[in-house]
């Protein structure tokens, strides 16, 4: 599923190419990728025509296109293999292709498409009469390490409160969003933390230190466009991103640790996968 870093190059596509835009036809062809929008796809598409898009935002996970004069904003969510694409009207349509954008300037249309349809479109309420407001689906999500407005101290209070493994604690998007199992597992590496390790014992050092590799593996992820393991995530512009061969736990299985050498292992975890270092990233003992 793509985590922040690849969610975020996406918004950057969208507040290019979608900002200012009036939307002239919205085209549903598949009522699962507007399932979120309880109303119907006919409804979605009434609310749609006639707006113009604001300049993409993104919380975690989560995209919203504010709706300005309207107090609504159209929120997305990728699933795991919902792409936004930004094509020419006269490209053929993908296999794929769920709900189709037509603006009034007859440039370049906005295509959702999404082969498992785990993802979605809808249009929903913000919290308020600004544009620019967070949707009241998405209020209970805690701000992302990238986010000038996210609270470190806190992080680092909160998650030395939960009695929890470490690892669960950095999945939990009502502690830290856009966090999915490769940046998880890449922070862990950097930390020299076991998957885990309970929270409980986890010092505030530590844990601030652990927060800076996760803000760091993710800046380095979105400076090379995210990371693409097959061609169900791509930009706008239908790019891959090139941080997989830049990874240092995640999917190596068996290959030496870049740190101390040891072979990577992989464990079955919450019908997941973990990859860790038995080394640098020991199994915590029991209590």
């Amino acid at each position: 599923m793509p985590e922040l870093p690849e969610v975020e190059v996406v918004r950057r596509g969208l507040a290019r190419w979608t900002a200012g835009r009036t939307v002239a036809e919205v085209q549903v062809l598949h009522p699962r990728s507007v399932r979120r929008h309880t109303a119907g796809g006919e409804d979605f598409a009434a609310r749609l025509v006639g707006t113009t898009f604001g300049e993409a935002h993104r919380r975690g996970k989560y995209l919203w296109v504010p709706l300005p004069g309207t107090g609504h904003s159209m929120v997305g969510h990728l699933g795991m293999s919902g792409q936004l694409l930004v094509q020419d009207p006269d490209a053929p349509d993908e296999t794929h292709l769920r709900v189709r954008f037509r603006f009034t300037d007859g440039g370049r249309e906005l295509r959702f498409v999404d082969q498992r349809t785990f993802g979605g479109l809808a249009v929903e309420e913000a919290e308020d009469d600004d544009p620019e407001a967070t949707p009241v689906s998405l209020a209970h999500i805690a701000r992302d390490p990238l986010d000038g407005r996210f609270d470190d101290a806190a992080f680092v209070t909160a998650l030395r409160a939960r009695r929890t493994t470490v690892k669960r604690a950095l999945l939990d998007q009502t502690l830290i969003s856009g966090v999915g199992n490769i940046y998880a597992d890449e922070s862990l590496w950097r930390a020299k933390l076991h998957y885990d390790r309970p929270t409980t014992g986890i010092t505030r050092p530590r844990a601030a230190e652990l927060l800076g590799h996760a803000r760091d593996v993710m800046n380095a992820a979105l400076a090379v466009g995210g990371t693409t393991f097959d061609s169900l995530y791509v930009n706008v512009n239908g790019e891959s991103g090139y941080f997989a061969r830049d990874l240092d736990a995640y999917g190596r299985e068996g290959e030496p640790c870049h740190r101390c050498g040891t072979p990577i292992r992989r464990a079955a975890w919450m019908n997941r996968s973990s990859y860790f270092c038995p080394r640098c990233q020991p199994v915590p003992r029991q209590r």
